[in-house]
């Protein structure tokens, strides 16, 4: 008997796009190659880990189809498909080479001046494939909203009162690979308002935001304004996710923020612009970020360091310099 088909889906973990696009791709897939509508589909969470520049090949070994989807190209002939908006999604020359082979086999996509790989992939469902995406209309523009940081307000991303809000947070807390397949399932049948307003998520959501509310208070309690730069020390005990719009609502007048956290594995440097702060961006962030190893875009990156305390300060010490802090 013949084996079935699979699908691996190597996807930024713990992140609502990447969560998202997960869920477009599947879509477009199944739509473009129907001998792959009843395949096993599972779902690999990738993390910016210390050192890490891409994704294991090994988890592509013996799939029918793969793809990367939010995160760095990894160049190996094992990978069938692409899509990506970031910065920094090409370490070296050699990705750049094999990316531009598979965009010649129209099967890699790329696009720095989209907001969101939601939709980079659902623009490319539609344009190129002709693939109906409109019933996940939803679910694009709040991947778009959330990855772009295009919030009416930075206090709406602190509260996070809506129940796509509350998803968000799930994700950013529990999206690994059983989280991801799960939602991911959903999300293909069902709005992402349903979703994200099932019991499943808000009992979740209950001791997230209680964490959250208190991390909240940390970093208002460590916030120090350096020039045009919010630098806020979190070292001192663990912290699984930070949220730079803290300092966005509470010191408007700054155009940056630095922000350093730890987990039991790595230290984490995180930077952003304000963009309520009215100033002119006059960095690409993306690019600082990737000195020291990390990436992301223009307006907002981050740095995965090794457990070094007085490292992971030091490189956040200098990022405040240079973005302008005293």
């Amino acid at each position: 008997m013949a084996s079935k088909a699979s699908v691996v889906v190597a996807t930024h973990g713990h992140c609502f796009d990447g969560v998202a696009s997960a869920t477009l791709f599947s879509h477009l897939l199944r739509s473009v190659e129907p001998a792959l509508a009843s395949a096993s589909f599972s779902y690999r969470g990738q993390a910016y880990d210390p050192g890490k520049n891409g994704v294991d090949p090994a988890i592509f070994e013996g799939a029918t189809a793969s793809v990367i989807l939010d995160f760095r190209y990894t160049a190996t002939d094992a990978l069938g498909w692409y899509f990506d908006h970031h910065a920094s999604a090409f370490p070296t020359a050699k990705e750049r080479e094999h990316f531009a082979a598979l965009a010649a086999r129209g099967r890699g996509f790329y696009d720095a001046e989209i907001g969101s790989c939601t939709k980079l992939v659902a623009e490319v469902a539609k344009t190129t494939f002709g693939v109906d995406v409109s019933r996940f209309e939803e679910l694009v523009r709040w991947a778009h909203m959330i990855d772009t940081a295009t919030f009416p307000t930075p206090e709406m991303a602190v509260m996070r009162k809506e129940p796509q809000m509350k998803l968000c947070a799930v994700i950013e807390q529990h999206g690994d690979d059983a989280l991801i397949a799960e939602l991911v399932s959903r999300l293909l049948e069902r709005p992402l308002s349903e979703v994200a307003s099932a019991a499943e998520v808000t009992d979740r959501f209950g001791p997230i935001d209680a964490l959250h509310r208190a991390n909240v208070d940390r970093i208002r309690k460590s916030e120090q304004v350096r020039g045009d730069v919010v630098f806020v020390d979190l070292l001192g005990s663990l912290t699984e996710t930070v949220t730079k719009f803290v300092t966005y609502a509470d010191h408007p007048e700054c155009a940056y923020s630095v922000i350093l956290s730890r987990t039991n594995r790595r230290c984490k440097v995180s930077v952003g612009y304000n963009p309520w702060s009215k100033r002119p961006r006059a960095h690409d962030i993306s690019k600082i970020c990737e000195r020291y190893g990390g990436g992301g875009h223009p307006v907002v990156g981050a740095i995965a360091l090794p457990l070094d305390l007085e490292a992971c300060r030091r490189v956040g010490l200098e990022i405040v310099r240079e973005l302008g802090g005293g």
